[in-house]
């Protein structure tokens, strides 16, 4: 009986830890997500979300050198880094154009699966994006256990206005 019992208790335990670590399958053991680099967005007005958690891109391609993104699930620190973000065509290309600030912008369940049709957006606070396109922010955002619990999350630079022009990839 004590055998039985001991073995139950193993495959339960079993089950609620593979439960727990495939609640979201691209968070690191320490519940951060992490964007290796950060791109321009490359076709204009596309959209990332749905719903009334939908971003709309910039109607024009922007371009970047690098950059990375860090949330925690756990406490809500972002930090990003981008660098050479600039327009990639127009009069103004190879320089911000009038774009003089840059905002963190966390697009949760962009398919709307577990939000009745409507994806989550989180934004950081305003940074500067200086005249070479580089910006960092680093500080805490209140994020919704849906970020934590749906697997489809982008992270997305938004203009002022709330224009995506660029976005992290190669999530890890």
């Amino acid at each position: 009986m004590q055998s039985l019992l001991h073995k139950s208790l193993v495959v339960s335990a079993l089950a609620i830890g593979s439960a727990l670590a495939g609640a979201n399958a691209y968070a690191s053991p320490d519940d951060t997500l992490q964007w290796r680099s950060i791109i321009g967005i490359i076709q204009g007005n596309n959209t990332v979300g749905s719903g009334a958690g939908t971003a709309t891109g910039a109607p024009g391609p922007w371009s970047t050198q690098d950059g990375h993104v860090s949330v925690s699930l756990r406490t809500g620190q972002v930090d990003f880094d981008v660098r050479g973000l600039v327009l990639a065509a127009g009069n103004s290309i190879g320089t911000p154009g009038t774009v003089t600030q840059v905002k963190g912008t966390l697009v949760c369940d962009t398919d709307g699966s577990a939000s009745g049709g409507n994806s989550v957006i989180v934004d950081t606070d305003l940074v500067e994006l200086d005249d070479e396109g580089n910006a960092r922010f680093h500080g805490k955002v209140g994020l919704p256990v849906l970020c934590a619990t749906e697997p489809d999350v982008a992270f997305l630079i938004r203009t002022a206005s709330g224009r995506w022009i660029a976005n992290g990839t190669v999530l890890r």
